[in-house]
């Protein structure tokens, strides 16, 4: 089994490796394609197209032919998506190959996920997988710049490419897991989108994850224009915001491990700390300030991922990673469209601060669709059926 967990975060940190591999190097893109920062901006969020579209789909997918088959599949489409880009630089290789980026993304992380609950890891399990997704995404950040003077332009495709390889051996060396072929399940897919009972869920997810990716794209704006922090002081106290969900997921898979009549306390108290550092960045005071408020983001980001998608998986028992799908897509689609309207924000009055007001009202309104602690995932997947039905 701990083979099998292994290959899976493997998986997980190669997909989150392509978050932010292009971002990483905007500069160096932007000169060798010869456009502006916007542009490469385009490139670098253009997976999230796809990758979002991709999630009940690949939920479909893993439910079907199996996690394991599935995620091979993501890790070879994402390889090959950057190898697109990696022929020339031309602008429309480089969108087209983080296109089909982002159906390898889109259906492996889900595959991800489900494999790890499949092959019979633990909360903790689930949540590692969840950090370890989010470590790859910051390695990329650290080590792309490192190789851009070697490889060049070529250093976010080729080193994600690379990554999705060895990730590949790894998840193949890993147990294969039982695809649920039920003939009942076929309809009960078909209604993941309409199953009132995962909104709580993808409401969860949207505000601890969405909001924080939201917040941790506009933080060091916010810092940079508002307090006497120098660009670089801000970035590093910014950070905080996103690099805690590494600690943090794991976290809130153990305290459903070992404290399982605790999780939903821990999950409602994420999102109470999420509004509680939100606001302490809108009052853009000392660093200190600033400093708690990122961190209690990244604490808050971080707790409810376990919860959240072991909570999905346990209300749909006949469609778990399509479930886990539907509730990712909805955490990413508020990522995708709360990103550019908080940047809105700026050309409000209190440059910014209003947008993260209202940041930090959402991460409240959340708590009022708080699951309860069986809608959590706590108590394991029951084998007997779905707890809800469609509609």
């Amino acid at each position: 089994m701990r083979l099998s967990v292994v290959g899976g975060c493997a998986l997980g940190f190669a997909l989150g490796w392509n978050v932010t591999s292009v971002g990483a190097v905007a500069e160096p893109l932007a000169d060798a394609y010869g456009v502006g920062l916007g542009v490469i901006g385009l490139v670098a969020t253009a997976f999230f197209v796809t990758h979002v579209a991709l999630q009940i789909p690949g939920g479909r997918a893993s439910d079907h032919f199996g996690a394991r088959r599935t995620g091979l599949v993501g890790l070879t489409v994402a390889a090959a998506g950057n190898g697109i880009a990696l022929a020339t630089p031309v602008l429309g290789l480089a969108l087209g190959g983080r296109l089909v980026v982002g159906v390898g993304t889109g259906i492996g992380f889900v595959a991800g996920s489900a494999y790890v609950r499949a092959v019979g890891g633990s909360p903790f399990a689930q949540g590692l997988y969840g950090g370890v997704g989010l470590g790859g995404a910051g390695a990329a950040l650290a080590v792309v710049p490192a190789l851009e003077s070697t490889l060049g332009w070529r250093a976010p495709f080729l080193s994600a490419a690379a990554v999705a390889v060895g990730a590949f051996v790894l998840l193949l060396a890993g147990a294969r897991d039982r695809p649920d072929r039920r003939d009942a399940g076929s309809s009960a897919r078909r209604g993941v989108l309409l199953d009132r009972a995962l909104v709580p869920l993808g409401v969860l997810y949207a505000a601890s994850f969405g909001l924080s990716i939201v917040v941790g794209n506009w933080v060091v704006t916010l810092l940079e224009r508002n307090t006497d922090l120098t660009l670089e002081q801000a970035g590093l106290v910014g950070a905080l915001t996103l690099a805690l969900g590494v600690v943090t997921r794991p976290l809130g898979g153990w305290v459903m491990r070992a404290h399982p009549e605790r999780t939903r306390a821990a999950v409602g108290a994420s999102l109470a700390l999420g509004a509680a550092g939100t606001l302490a960045l809108t009052a853009a005071g000392p660093v200190v300030l600033a400093a708690t408020g990122a961190a209690l983001i990244g604490i808050a980001a971080g707790i409810p991922f376990a919860p959240a998608f072991l909570g999905a998986a346990a209300t749909r028992p006949d469609a778990p990673a399509a479930a886990i799908g539907y509730v990712n897509g909805v955490g990413n689609f508020a990522a995708v469209v709360g990103t550019p309207l908080l940047g809105i924000g700026f050309a409000l009055p209190g440059d910014g601060r209003l947008g993260f007001l209202l940041v930090a009202v959402l991460w409240l309104g959340a708590l009022a669709l708080l699951p309860d602690a069986r809608d959590l995932g706590v108590g394991g997947v029951s084998p007997a059926g779905p707890r809800s039905r469609p509609g």
